[in-house]
């Protein structure tokens, strides 16, 4: 590996978010909530370590795709770890430290603290806290900014403000951007970056403006278009989206989380005004026509519950918005509706949104490869002779993604049985611990039973909830990056 490469680039990331932590600071001094010091205390040292980091020289030579896999898990990681700080600092000083320093409590742990953040950056939205409004202005725009930093990908921001090889910096895009495979919309990688981050912020800005016009306060119309444009979930209070008790609202929330569960590069291609390869992608249509026939058959099957078809309607369009964008804000207790709607939300959680989006999940385009795979090799049975190729978007899929879907599919149900097992030590029933899986794995927020819609995380203990800050990371950094890091030896590509 050519670590002067790594430890310079993890140093400019560190910087980054220092720089970025300036905006809730700022917040946190206008509302005067007294969770100030705790980004003090945490930017100044961060951005001393990460200004040393910085000025190691690079020596001649490119990045392997090794390097640029360890770089993304390791900026992953780091990033969550100093993140954590202004959480902790803000109430989670030793208690001899609290007089000193005039702290006041909030997160018991450190532990708590990086759970949340994790949840945070990695747009899961889990949460341990019962009554996040007891929390600092600052602290609570923070929690939801670092959605939307996490949403496009933090090395995605980092490629567009600071220059770079086009041939390393796809290394960190292959390694960061979800789906089954990573691309350019344009030749120079950063220039990708900016049109990524600029459609990314056109839309946010678009959302907070109609939260603000149909009557949600300026802070909180920041806080949840934040969580919605990185499919996120965190709320700035207990009661969540149902707390503003507008039908308007939910309605712009749930359309802007289905659009920030489509491909980027169809906002790109209507920008082009390539209208119709941006309305032919077959991965959206499927994508839409899952959304559709779930609402429609939760709606149906809450409906006597839910008081009529209307009310039914706006339940499960929202919920199933939330769900399959694995957003994972929730206007009701889905832990209550029949045995066959939360079936579909399970099954939703697991399939996820659109590649090249800011949802989570397994991804739309590796479901449809996997069905077409699946009849294929029946025809192949079939027809020995026949030569038949797995086609996406009337293109023909090359063999390096397939295989890498299967794989990906294979190390996908090992690690879920994996993290299931190892967490079902603390104690909780298999519902709770198999849904509190798929809902970090998958970057999602809520699970069923004890983790369900009106609980949270905090029914399990600190080491548990490190284990699940980890399926977070693996999962958001689609498994690969995150086992690379310990990896003996790898050959690059």
């Amino acid at each position: 590996m050519n670590k002067r490469i790594i430890i310079n680039f993890i140093g400019k990331i560190i910087l980054i978010e220092v720089i970025l932590m300036i905006l809730p600071l700022l917040v946190s001094l206008i509302y005067g909530d007294g969770d100030t010091k705790g980004f003090l205390y945490t930017m100044i040292p961060a951005g001393i370590i990460g200004f040393l980091l910085m000025k190691v020289k690079q020596k001649q030579g490119r990045m392997s795709s090794r390097d640029g896999y360890f770089i993304v898990a390791a900026a992953w990681i780091i990033i969550s770890l100093i993140g954590a700080m202004p959480l902790y600092l803000n109430g989670g000083f030793p208690t001899y430290w609290n007089a000193l320093f005039e702290i006041v409590s909030g997160f018991p742990t450190y532990w708590n603290a990086l759970f949340e953040i994790v949840s945070g950056f990695t747009t899961t939205g889990a949460s341990v806290l019962a009554k996040p409004e007891e929390l600092g202005h600052g602290v609570l725009f923070w929690r939801s900014f670092t959605h939307w930093i996490g949403g496009m990908g933090v090395l995605v921001f980092v490629l567009m403000v600071m220059p770079m090889e086009n041939d390393n910096s796809m290394h960190l895009v292959r390694a960061e951007v979800p789906g089954p495979t990573a691309g350019k919309l344009v030749p120079r990688m950063r220039t990708t970056s900016m049109i990524l981050y600029g459609i990314y912020t056109v839309m946010t800005l678009l959302l907070i403006i109609l939260l603000i016009c149909f009557g949600m306060p300026l802070f909180d119309s920041f806080c949840m278009a934040f969580g919605t444009a990185g499919t996120g979930g965190f709320a700035v209070s207990s009661a969540g989206v149902a707390g503003y008790g507008s039908l308007a609202i939910e309605i712009i929330l749930g359309i802007f989380m289905l659009l920030f569960g489509i491909n980027f590069s169809v906002y790109h291609l209507i920008m082009l005004r390539k209208f119709k390869e941006a309305f032919c992608m077959e991965e959206v249509k499927v994508y839409l026509s899952i959304v559709l026939l779930s609402t429609l058959a939760i709606m149906f099957n809450i409906a006597k519950m839910a008081g009529g078809l209307g009310h039914a309607l706006r339940q499960s369009f929202f919920q199933v918005a939330s769900i399959i964008t694995t957003t994972g804000f929730a206007t009701v207790d889905f832990e209550l509706w029949p045995e066959f709607s939360k079936h579909i939300l399970v099954l939703l959680m697991i399939v996820g949104a659109c590649a090249g989006s800011t949802g989570g999940g397994m991804k739309i385009s590796r479901v449809i490869i996997l069905a077409k795979s699946f009849v294929a090799e029946i025809r192949q049975i079939i027809n020995p002779k026949e030569i038949i190729t797995v086609r996406l978007n009337d293109a023909a899929v090359d063999k390096k993604t397939l295989d890498s879907t299967r794989i990906y599919v294979a190390a996908y149900m090992i690690l879920l049985c994996l993290f299931t097992l190892v967490i079902s030590l603390d104690g909780q029933d298999f519902t709770t611990n198999f849904t509190a899986v798929i809902s970090c794995f998958n970057n999602i927020g809520p699970g069923l039973a004890g983790v369900g819609p009106m609980a949270n995380f905090s029914v399990y203990s600190d080491w548990a909830q490190v284990i699940l800050s980890a399926a977070m990371l693996t999962g958001r950094l689609e498994i690969f990056p995150m086992l690379l890091l310990f990896a003996r030896s790898a050959h690059d590509r």
